[in-house]
C-alpha cells in the first residue's frame, strides 16, 4: 500500500475532478440500480396482472436509465482518461527531471535501456491504475453496498444465502494478490532487460556488423524475449487458474439463488419478479467482486511498476548544492588542489594526496599511463564527482560551497568521448551557449578549424548531423566538440584528449588556434600529441594516483624519469612526422 498511496499523491492536484468524478459515479450507480426495479415491475405488475397499456412505459423508463447512465459512463471515462494523461506527464516530467540531477556515479552504473523502460513503460503502466482503476474500485465498493442493502430489502434471507460464497471469493483474491506481485515484478524487470538489449545492440550495430556478430546478437535478444514469454505465459496461467475458480464460486452463489428462491416462489413467499430482479442485482454485486480479482492484477502491476519509478525518484545525488551555496564570482582561473584523494567506491582511491597550484593563465598538460588518474583528475574541477578527502578551489573558493551551475558555467569542456546531439551543427556549437550569435557561432567554429568543413556543406550550420554525431569523422567531431567549449568563453578549459582523433595537420591548425585562445585561460589538457605537450607551462606525470613528476618538456627530459620514458615511447616517433611535414611542406613552398 506504500507504494499506491505514493503514486495516489501525484493525483493530488485533480481532487477536483476527482470528487466530480465520484459524483457522476453515483448518479451511474443509481441509474443501474434502479432498472432491476423497473424489471421488478415489469414481470411483477405489466405481466403478472397483463396491464400491457404499461408496457411502453416501462421500456421507456428502462431506455431512459440506460441513455442517462451511458451520457455519464461517457462524462467518467473522458475526464479521467484525461486526467490519467496529465498525471503521467507529471511523473515523466518529474523523472525525467529528477535524471537530470543525478550525478556521474549513477550514470556510470546504471543501464541506459532500464532507464528507458522506467520512463516509458513503467509510468504507462500506471496510468490505467490512476485514471481508471482508483475510481472502479470505489464505484465497485458503492455498487457493491447499495446492491446488498437493496438486496436485503428485497428479501433478506435470500440474501444471506447467495452472499455465502462471498467470503471464498474474498480470501481467493487475497490469495491471488500474494501469488501475482512477484511475477508481475519479474515481467517488468525481464521488459527493462530486453529493452536494455535492445537499445544497447542498435547503439552497437556498426561493432556487431563489423566483427560478424549478428547471429549471436540475434540468440541473445531471442533468449531475452523467450525468458519474457515464459514469464507472461507463467503469469497468464495463474490469473486464468484464479478467474475458473473465481466463476465457480459465482456460479455456485446463483445455483443457490435459484434453489433458494424457486422454492420461495413454489411456495408463494416471493414473486417471480423479485426473483429476477434479486438475480441481476446479485449478478451485478458478484461481477463486483470478480472484477475486484482483475483489479488487484492490475494494482499489482502497478505497484512493480512504481517501485522501479521510485527506485529512481529514491536515488539521491551524490554531488550537490550545499544549502548556502552561492554563485561563483567572476573567474580569473587560479585552481588548487590541496591534500586531494578521491575513490569512486570510496574505498580505493584512485587519486592519492594531490597537491597543485595552478595560476590563472597556466596551461597545465596532464600525462600517465593507463589508469593513472589523468581523467579522474580534471573531473572534480567541475564536481563531476567530490574528493573523497582534501578540497579543490577555484580562485581560493572552495568549489562545494559553490552552486553547481555557477562552477560548471565558468569550465569548458571537451570530454574524452565526443558526444554530438541528433540537432544542427549550429546547435550543438551553441549548445552551452543557446543565445550565441551567429557571427560568435562562427568566430568558435573558426578557431577549432572547423568552419570549412561546415561551410561546404549544402546546408551549412542548418546540416542536422546524425544520432551521436553520426557522418562526421574523429577529428570533425572533436572540433565541433571544442568549438563548442570555446564558444562559452570560459576562464578555465578542461581537455581531455582532445585531439587524439585527428591527422597531424588538423593538430598543427587547431594548435595554432590554441596559442591565442588559451592565452589568459587556465587550461587542463590531457594529451596525446607531442605538439600540446611541448607548448604547456607545466607539464604533470601521474603515476597510480599520485604526481610522480612536474616541470616543463625541456626540465623533464633532462631529469631522465616517468616523462622521458613516455617521450621514447609515444613522442619520439611524433616529432619525426612533424619534422617530415614541415619538410615536405617547406619543398613544396619552394616548388
Amino acid at each position: 500500500m506504500r507504494t499506491l498511496k505514493r503514486l495516489t499523491k501525484f493525483a493530488g492536484p485533480y481532487w477536483k475532478i476527482y470528487v466530480g468524478t465520484l459524483v457522476v459515479v453515483f448518479g451511474i450507480t443509481g441509474m443501474e440500480l434502479v432498472q432491476p426495479l423497473i424489471i421488478r415491475w415489469i414481470v411483477d405488475e405489466i405481466f403478472g396482472n397483463k396491464a400491457w397499456h404499461s408496457l411502453l412505459w416501462g421500456v421507456l423508463l428502462m431506455v431512459g436509465a440506460t441513455v442517462v447512465a451511458a451520457v455519464l459512463g461517457y462524462v467518467q471515462r473522458y475526464a479521467m482518461s484525461w486526467t490519467g494523461q496529465r498525471i503521467i506527464f507529471d511523473i515523466r516530467n518529474k523523472l525525467y527531471e529528477h535524471l537530470q540531477q543525478l550525478s556521474f556515479s549513477f550514470y556510470d552504473k546504471a543501464q541506459t535501456g532500464q532507464l528507458m523502460s522506467r520512463v516509458t513503460a513503467d509510468v504507462e503502466q500506471t496510468r490505467n491504475f490512476l485514471a481508471h482503476q482508483i475510481i472502479r474500485i470505489v464505484a465497485a465498493t458503492v455498487r457493491f453496498t447499495a446492491s446488498i442493502a437493496l438486496m436485503l430489502s428485497l428479501d433478506w434471507r435470500l440474501t444471506l444465502v447467495s452472499m455465502i460464497p462471498v467470503p471464498f471469493l474474498a480470501w481467493r483474491v487475497q490469495v491471488y494478490s500474494t501469488v501475482i506481485r512477484p511475477r508481475f515484478w519479474a515481467i517488468q524487470q525481464m521488459l527493462a532487460v530486453m529493452t536494455a538489449t535492445l537499445q544497447e545492440n542498435i547503439t552497437g550495430q556498426r561493432v556487431v556488423k563489423a566483427f560478424a556478430r549478428k547471429q549471436h546478437e540475434t540468440e541473445k535478444f531471442e533468449r531475452d524475449n523467450l525468458d519474457l514469454l515464459e514469464r507472461n505465459i507463467d503469469t497468464v496461467r495463474a490469473s486464468a487458474g484464479n478467474q475458473a475458480v473465481m466463476t465457480l464460486l459465482v456460479e455456485s452463489s446463483l445455483a443457490l439463488i435459484l434453489f433458494w428462491g424457486g422454492r420461495q416462489i413454489i411456495g408463494g413467499a416471493l414473486s417471480v419478479g423479485t426473483l429476477v430482479a434479486f438475480n441481476a442485482l446479485m449478478l451485478d454485486t458478484l461481477r463486483q467482486v470478480r472484477m475486484l480479482g482483475m483489479w488487484v492484477s492490475g494494482a499489482q502491476r502497478t505497484i512493480a511498476a512504481g517501485d522501479r519509478i521510485f527506485e529512481i525518484l529514491d536515488t539521491k545525488a551524490d554531488v550537490t548544492d550545499k544549502p548556502d551555496a552561492k554563485p561563483l564570482p567572476p573567474v580569473k582561473g587560479a585552481v588548487s588542489f590541496e591534500n586531494v584523494s578521491f575513490a569512486y567506491d570510496g574505498e580505493n582511491m584512485v587519486l592519492h594526496d594531490i597537491n597543485l597550484t595552478v595560476r590563472p593563465g597556466e596551461t597545465i598538460a596532464v600525462l600517465g599511463g593507463t589508469g593513472s588518474g589523468k581523467s579522474s583528475l580534471i573531473n572534480l574541477i567541475p564536481r563531476f564527482y567530490d574528493v573523497t578527502e582534501g578540497r579543490v578551489l577555484v580562485d581560493g573558493h572552495d568549489i562545494r560551497d559553490v552552486t553547481l551551475d555557477s562552477l560548471r558555467r565558468s569550465i569548458g569542456v571537451v570530454t574524452q568521448e565526443t558526444f554530438l546531439f541528433s540537432a544542427s551543427l549550429r546547435d550543438n556549437i551553441a549548445y552551452g551557449k543557446p543565445e550565441a550569435t551567429e557571427e560568435e557561432i562562427r568566430r568558435a567554429a573558426a578557431a577549432a578549424h572547423i568552419d570549412d568543413f561546415i561551410d561546404s556543406l549544402p546546408n551549412g550550420y542548418d546540416t542536422v548531423i546524425g544520432e551521436r554525431g553520426v557522418g562526421l569523422s574523429g577529428g570533425q567531431k572533436q572540433r565541433v566538440a571544442i568549438a563548442r567549449a570555446l564558444l562559452m568563453d570560459a576562464r578555465i578549459l578542461l581537455l581531455d584528449e582532445s585531439t587524439s582523433s585527428v591527422d597531424v595537420e588538423t593538430e598543427m591548425q587547431i594548435q595554432k588556434a590554441f596559442a591565442e585562445l588559451l592565452k589568459n585561460r587556465t587550461s587542463f589538457i590531457i594529451a596525446q600529441r607531442l605538439s600540446t605537450v611541448r607548448n604547456a607551462d607545466r607539464i604533470i606525470v601521474l603515476d597510480k594516483g599520485r604526481i610522480a613528476e612536474e616541470g616543463t618538456h625541456r626540465s623533464l627530459l633532462e631529469k631522465g624519469g616517468i616523462y622521458t620514458a613516455i617521450y621514447n615511447l609515444q613522442f619520439r616517433s611524433q616529432e619525426r612526422e612533424e619534422f617530415q611535414h614541415e619538410v615536405a611542406s617547406t619543398e613544396g613552398g619552394e616548388r
